[in-house]
């Protein structure tokens, strides 16, 4: 017999809340009933994908290391009318020195914008510890999204 949606089961007895939390994923990691994270693969390195204002992001996870990353604009055509690049050349060059420490933007060939950074997470990482690091990023990216909106880089 199955309750509450499959959530509890009655076979020899009731589940116990810490038999689901063993069964708890979160994208690559199984997550411990102490919040502790284990890739689910071990051969590759867990990353998280999420969406930050509409921009593609990654959560790449390597030991305690974090690294972030976000397809944060891109440098329109030359074929789109009335754009103006030498402007939005001008911003991304002057982005590096406003961007905090650690962190780095480059160009990609297909004139994507990408911001990177990278954080240290407790050893060993949690869950929490991974969702603030990338809410974290998300919300110490927002000034550098808007500047490259303002210079028409979307």
């Amino acid at each position: 017999m199955t309750l509450c949606r499959g959530l509890w089961s009655f076979h020899h007895g009731w589940t116990t809340l810490a038999s689901i939390m063993n069964a708890l994923t979160l994208g690559p990691f199984s997550v411990a009933p102490d919040g502790i994270l284990h890739p689910l693969d071990a051969g590759t390195l867990p990353a998280l994908h999420f969406a930050w204002r509409g921009r593609a992001c990654d959560a790449e996870l390597d030991g305690p290391f974090l690294r972030l990353a976000s397809a944060a604009a891109r440098i329109p055509s030359s074929a789109e009318p009335g754009v103006d690049r030498s402007r939005a050349f001008a911003e991304l060059a002057g982005l590096p020195a406003l961007l905090p420490k650690g962190w780095s933007v480059k160009l990609l060939p297909d004139h994507r914008v990408q911001v990177q950074a990278e954080a240290t997470l407790d050893c060993p990482p949690t869950a929490t510890s991974l969702i603030a690091a990338m809410v974290r990023f998300a919300l110490a990216l927002d000034p550098y999204l808007d500047r490259l909106e303002r210079a028409g880089v979307r």
